[in-house]
């Protein structure tokens, strides 16, 4: 699981030394000198053309993608959820958030910001998800660790939900690009100095964005604007679309 943890931060953040990538996840169960020492030797050292592969560690869960080429036409049949990390400048140190996204009418349903890396802050936005929505039927997401975490498989299955996985960040589309949208359109604005700080920005980010943000695939409304109109008004125009690639979604102008 620390393995997945180091991969992902490290390909978001290409510049990231080990004894920060130590600092940003805070691993209790191994000391500094000791995580320093084995991702050096495992090709994690900066300016280095040792390359660790994926291979080499072994993924006993794996899980289709069932949501390519598959139509939606209606709240919490697809949620997808993707993972990012944001930086503080003044603390010199990064955080982790993950998101949770209806597909359907692009409301955020789930979010978590932690101070660690730790795949309990997903299992912590997804109870935060189904308690306030309805229980989708698909959860998609990639292939990151904290995907494959028991606990949060345990919870999807708990609820009857079924698992579909991509391969590629092209077909986690939709929760890809809230990554950006939180922190390109909000958290870059606002340049929080220190967690507290932060932690605060994101959730008033998520209610803005659910909010008052409009979309133009869903009538330029926002999310919960949209979401209650589907609900409450009979004579609202439900549209319908697909689940494609990346470079469709863009074409199209669903993202």
């Amino acid at each position: 699981m620390l393995l997945l943890e180091v991969e992902e931060l490290r390909k978001e953040h290409p510049g990231c030394g080990v004894e920060k990538m130590y600092n940003t996840l805070k691993p209790e169960f191994i000391g500094r000198d000791r995580f320093i020492d084995i991702f050096m030797d495992l090709g994690f050292r900066l300016k280095t053309k040792k390359n660790y592969k994926r291979t080499t560690y072994p993924v006993s869960v794996q899980y289709p993608n069932l949501i390519k080429g598959m139509e939606v036409f209606a709240p919490s049949i697809i949620w997808q959820s993707d993972i990012t990390y944001i930086y503080v400048k003044e603390e010199e140190k990064f955080y982790y958030a993950v998101f949770i996204i209806d597909v359907y009418t692009k409301k955020i349903v789930g979010h978590q910001l932690t101070n660690s890396m730790r795949a309990v802050a997903n299992v912590k936005a997804m109870q935060m998800a189904l308690k306030n929505n309805d229980v989708p039927k698909i959860h998609h997401s990639d292939r990151g660790g904290q995907y494959l975490y028991k606990p949060y498989i345990e919870l999807l299955k708990a609820n009857k939900i079924k698992i579909s996985m991509s391969v590629s960040a092209q077909d986690n589309a939709y929760a890809e690009r809230i990554n950006r949208t939180i922190k390109e359109e909000y958290i870059d604005y606002w340049k929080p100095k220190n967690y507290e700080q932060l932690k605060k920005c994101v959730d008033r980010a998520v209610y803005q964005y659910n909010n008052t943000r409009p979309h133009n695939n869903i009538g330029k409304l926002s999310p919960v604007i949209f979401e209650e109109n589907w609900f409450n008004n009979k004579l609202f125009s439900k549209p319908r679309f697909t689940i494609f690639n990346n470079e469709k979604l863009l074409e199209t102008g669903q993202l």
